[in-house]
């Protein structure tokens, strides 16, 4: 008899229906085709152990085809497990097939036969959604996830006890409902970490706040303990919030990735990712045999910061140039070429030297001549020349740091984020893929960003003074145009530019010398 049950693979973050035929017939062999990987071809043991300690039997004594189609896409994973148990139940007439087909089922197999959680729950259910499946039938701890698809029953199940139950009609599995709207705006605004909490820096926070606004990548410079990455993780907090769309993308990436925490349906705020500087070029980017979304995609619609910047090897950090530009990351393969989004907020810390202390207002540079100026050589010029903002962050001192006062908190400055941010909005409307300041073309820059000559003469000034180099003039103009847009100014004034000036410290020629 020939039963076919569905499944589904994923290729970079969408997924597509994969339909396995089990043929139980003539002769005494077991052929598994249709390319599958070694944890699909060893489901045939665990599907035996689970059927025999659940009081069933695997179709011994007769030859058994199974076919994974489309042949020619390579299938990966265990979550098979359960889409072969089922067929071939259904097939030696162990089971009802009358429903099978009308359901997608996936899930790994124990040797008890409970199921264990799976990836990327979610891009399947949408494409089962799309297929007119009736429902998906997945592990429990996934099925919040693959809820939010609206006109999809999602069964969880705890057992293949329970899905062979559920087939033979002996006992229905409840549906898993979600409503995403309530789901999505219940936990909004819930970040565990928030500006009122750090005493001082009132310089930094001015500076993070023009970041959020304007979507510029920010780099901070300060000793050890100065509170450099304190304030980067409070960063997201202040960025706009997600729109519904911007949840789902950034769900998506994290089922795929097998990121979810359990019992995640959505993920509604921005994600705030910081990698170890031993990381490799496909752990950033991402890649592998069968392409997985590095972390700048698992940090699209967020925030990745990268602490101790110069210690990261520097063809990583080479390798991520071209995904700031494009906002999305290609890996190609022989067989495959995968997009991963990848449109983030860089945020970058490092110390001024090997020892720490360079420009310390306290403690001396222990380092030799030429060493500080060697140290920052370690970030080549292009990839600073992405990095809009430069901050140096100074230790705070103790008496504010006993200080009673309540600092401002994150919902106040995210007020004035989002303002700043709707200005841009109409701004950019009609440009394609072009959302805030940072993203804006060197044509646009000339029409947005004119200056009078008041302003002329002072950026001359500066740049002649501070032995500016010539990379800052436009990341100059572009943060000036986000300050305007927070005091909601029509035009670039000049104490816009020379807030923006101060901005741009990796960029004086003197700098480390």
């Amino acid at each position: 008899m020939l039963v076919k049950t569905y499944g589904s693979t994923l290729i970079g973050i969408d997924a597509i229906t994969i339909t396995v035929e089990v043929d139980v017939g003539r002769g005494a062999k077991f052929y598994l085709v249709g390319l599958p990987d070694n944890a699909v071809k060893e489901s045939q043991q665990r599907i035996y152990a689970a059927l025999a300690n659940n009081g069933y039997r695997w179709p011994g004594g007769r030859g058994i085809t199974v076919n994974m189609a489309p042949a020619d896409i390579k299938k990966e994973g265990s979550a098979y497990d359960l889409t072969i148990a089922i067929g071939a139940l259904a097939a030696s007439d162990q089971i009802s097939s009358d429903q099978v087909g009308n359901y997608l089922v996936m899930g790994e197999l124990s040797l008890d036969g409970t199921l264990q959680p799976m990836k990327g729950a979610l891009p399947i259910a949408i494409e089962a959604q799309k297929h007119g499946f009736k429902g998906f039938i997945l592990p429990k701890q996934n099925a919040r996830e693959a809820a939010i698809v609206d006109d999809l029953d999602v069964l969880g199940a705890e057992n293949i006890q329970e899905v062979i139950d559920f087939f033979n009609g002996d006992k229905d599995i409840e549906p898993v409902i979600i409503n995403t709207r309530d789901e999505f705006f219940s936990s909004l605004s819930q970040y565990e970490f928030d500006f009122s909490d750090v005493k001082g820096q009132e310089n930094i926070k001015r500076a993070l706040e023009i970041a959020a606004s304007g979507g510029h990548n920010v780099i901070l410079i300060g000793p050890p303990g100065a509170g450099k990455t304190m304030l980067a993780k409070r960063l997201p907090s202040i960025l706009p919030p997600l729109n519904l769309f911007e949840a789902l993308e950034t769900t998506k990436i994290h089922s795929v990735s097998g990121k979810l925490a359990k019992d995640t349906a959505l993920i509604s705020v921005r994600p705030f990712r910081s990698p170890h500087h031993t990381i490799s070029d496909a752990g950033l980017v991402g890649g592998g045999t069968f392409p997985q979304p590095g972390e700048i995609s698992l940090a699209h619609n967020g925030v990745l910061f990268l602490d101790e910047l110069p210690e990261f090897k520097r063809t990583v950090l080479e390798v991520m140039r071209q995904p700031m530009e494009d906002r999305v990351v290609t890996i190609s393969r022989a067989k495959l070429t995968v997009e991963f989004p990848a449109s983030f907020m860089l945020v970058a810390s490092m110390n001024p030297c090997p020892c720490g202390y360079y420009n310390h207002p306290e403690k001396d540079c222990s380092c030799a001549p030429g060493i500080v100026q060697r140290y920052l050589n370690k970030i080549s010029g292009p990839l600073l020349d992405r990095i809009d903002i430069h901050v140096e962050v100074v230790p705070v001192p103790f008496r504010e740091l006993s200080n009673e006062y309540k600092s401002e908190n994150s919902e106040d400055i995210r007020k004035r984020v989002i303002d700043a941010r709707i200005i841009q909005d109409e701004r950019y409307k009609e440009s394609k893929g072009i959302y805030c300041n940072a993203q804006m073309s060197s044509k646009q820059l000339r029409q947005i960003c004119r200056i009078d000559e008041t302003g002329q003469t002072l950026l001359k000034n500066a740049m002649e003074k501070l032995n500016l180099s010539a990379r800052a003039y436009d990341r100059i103009l572009k943060v000036a145009r986000t300050i305007a847009d927070l005091d909601k100014s029509e035009n670039i004034l000049t104490e816009h530019l020379a807030e923006a000036i101060q901005y741009r410290s990796l960029d004086r020629e003197n700098w480390g010398g």
